[in-house]
């Protein structure tokens, strides 16, 4: 699909995600878990977004890693924030989205911090460009990897994502 120009209301969106008090304010209002567990943004740009989720008492699971769930929380994360800044630029329908499927695998134990980047912002962009002028419901598989700070894979996850036209 031709790339059109960066909606202004996705623009917003990226810009108030980029200010980390406010958008840790808004994670704590619309995902407490994920902020209590530390799931923090990084990075969110056009075409991509990188997470992080720390190792520590919250996060851990009793054999002294990152709890899966929340390497799942930070690997959803880094691709539902892009859906969503696309989603809130989607025009002329509104879009809804909703994870509908979820695949993991682990490489290494977790036992510091991980960062989930996503970087198939373009595969989300289209797919929600797509639903938005036809109506018709989407369904994407896109994918996060989790590296801990040596860039060694820790986890990878393919999120599946369904997005459908509103009324």
């Amino acid at each position: 699909m031709e790339h059109t120009p960066f909606p202004p209301a996705a623009l917003a969106f990226m810009r108030f995600a980029g200010q980390p008090f406010r958008f840790s304010l808004y994670l704590f209002w619309k995902l407490p878990i994920a902020w209590l567990s530390g799931v923090r943004l990084k990075q969110l740009t056009e075409t991509g977004c990188v997470t992080v989720i720390p190792f520590r008492w919250l996060s851990q699971n009793p054999f002294r890693s990152t709890y899966f769930a929340c390497l799942g929380m930070a690997a959803e994360m880094s691709t539902g924030l892009p859906a969503m800044m696309y989603v809130r630029g989607a025009t002329p329908k509104r879009v809804s989205m909703l994870v509908t499927g979820m695949q993991a695998s682990f490489m290494k134990k977790a036992t510091a911090k991980t960062w989930f980047t996503f970087e198939e912002g373009a595969i989300l962009r289209d797919a929600i460009a797509r639903t938005a002028a036809s109506g018709e419901p989407e369904t994407v598989t896109v994918n996060s990897i989790g590296r801990s700070h040596d860039g060694t894979v820790i986890a990878s996850f393919a999120i599946t994502w369904s997005f459908k036209g509103k009324a």
